[in-house]
This record gives structure tokens, sequence and C-alpha cells, in this order.
């Protein structure tokens, strides 16, 4: 079995080579996105990332597998490397020119998530994370935030776009937040939701509906960087279809509990 780091560095070649092809790509023209459900589009920018990705990854990682969003979300974890690609995580921002999206690729060995690495495409922010090896912005070792007082945190969200009759649960659960915490961001990018978990710019996130390719990556950051990733009913398995609730120890406990009692 490689060395963790080996693996991380194989995930940043790949996620660096898409980020770069996303920065030259034209976003198509409305006409031509493809809606997969309500408001939840790909393009040929998506799948042509994706095929960078898999290619690269596999070529660097013999016998290992990818399970990507796009073209093979029903992929098999069986190998002793399973790599969990989003080729373009915030597609709609990418669309509309809105600068806040992302390659994100979690790295799962022997059936455990291990390493992630999120790529900030306008930016060209690197973030990667590793089992014993912390979790890093570019160069510089990052850690979640130190706040433990509601009124002061600010939250990171995602809307239940997908699943809409959700939506009531969830603003319940939104008018509960905003009613203590200091305030609420909505950006549209999970993945770097998460990263900002990870690195204090948020204090804790929340989302009812996320997929594990959305979430492979930043979990493994969170937790590197000292917080906690669990479901809405505290579920350490998040790399399945369904909620995920992150923050500091303190943040998280006390949003779990908000979001269960709204």
């Amino acid at each position: 079995m490689r060395e963790l780091k080996d693996l991380v560095d194989v995930a940043r070649r790949a996620a660096a080579l898409a980020a770069a092809f996303l920065r030259a790509a034209t976003p198509a023209a409305a006409q031509d996105w493809i809606e997969k459900g309500r408001g939840d589009f790909v393009t040929d920018a998506d799948r042509q990332s994706e095929a960078m990705i898999k290619e690269a990854l596999t070529r660097d990682v013999p016998g290992s597998t990818v399970v990507g969003e796009e073209l093979s979300p029903r992929a098999a974890r069986s190998a002793e490397v399973v790599w969990i690609v989003d080729p373009l995580d915030g597609t709609t921002n990418f669309l509309h020119g809105y600068q806040q999206y992302a390659v994100s690729i979690g790295c799962l060995v022997g059936g455990t998530l291990a390493a992630g690495v999120i790529h900030d495409v306008p930016r060209d922010v690197r973030y990667w994370g590793a089992t014993g090896l912390g979790a890093w912005q570019g160069e510089e070792q990052i850690r979640v935030s130190r706040l433990t007082q509601p009124r002061h945190a600010l939250v990171g969200t995602g809307f239940p776009f997908k699943t809409l009759p959700q939506l009531r649960t969830y603003l319940d659960q939104f008018s509960a937040v905003l009613g203590v915490a200091s305030g609420i961001r909505r950006a549209g990018s999970a993945a770097l939701d998460l990263a900002d978990v990870a690195a204090g710019r948020l204090d804790a996130f929340w989302e009812l509906t996320l997929a594990p390719w959305d979430v492979a990556a930043g979990v493994q950051l969170i937790r590197e960087a000292g917080g906690v990733v669990t479901t809405l009913d505290e579920s350490d398995d998040v790399l399945r279809h369904g909620s995920v609730v992150t923050g500091n120890p303190t943040m998280h406990r006390w949003l779990v509990d908000l979001l269960r009692s709204a």
C-alpha cells in the first residue's frame, strides 16, 4: 500500500489538472444545460473534468477505482483504493460566472476515508488532509474555529433544492439557527463550505441532502483540523446520501441539538 501522502499528491495533481481545464472553459449556453433534476444541472464541462480526473487517478494508482458524480456514481467501492470524485462542485455557480466552485477528491483506503483534496478553482487555492497528517491550505496548516458561543457563530448551509418536500423542515431549522447565531451563509458549493469549516472561517455547517462526492474530501479535512462531522442523527457514516452537520466539537454539539429540536 502506498503512503497516504503519495495518494494525496496523486489527487492534488488530478485536481489541479481539472481545475486548469475548468478555469479555461467557457460555460455552456443555457440551452445546452442538462437538468438531472430540478435545479440540478450538468454540462460537458463536468463530464470532461471527471474523465480527466479518472484517467489521472487510475493511471497513477493502478487497480484503484473511481466513484464519480457524473460518470460512475454507482461504481463499487470494493477496491483497496477508491476515489470519491466531484469534478465540479458548484455547477450552477460555474454556469453563472459566480466564483465559488471546486474540484473535490476523497480517497478511501481499505474502505475507510483516509485522504481528501479540494481545489478552489477560481482562486486556485488547494486544500488537503490525510489521516495523521493534519489539514492544510497550501503550505499552511489549518484548524477549526475556537468559538464556543452560538451568538458569535457564522454558520454555513445549503438549501434542499433537490428535495422540496424537506423545505418546511429546513425552514424551521433555518429560523432556529438565524435566531441564535450571528449569521448564516449559503454560497452554493458544499466542498468549499466544508473547507471553510476546516479553516475556521465558518464555525459550523449543516445541510439535509448531500451526496458522498459532495462531502468526502471536506469531511477528511474537518476531522484532521479538529472538527466533528456526523449526520443529523449523529452517525459517523456520512458517505451516503443524506444530512451532514459539522463544526468544532462545541459548535457541532450545539447545532445538532438545535436542529433536532427545531
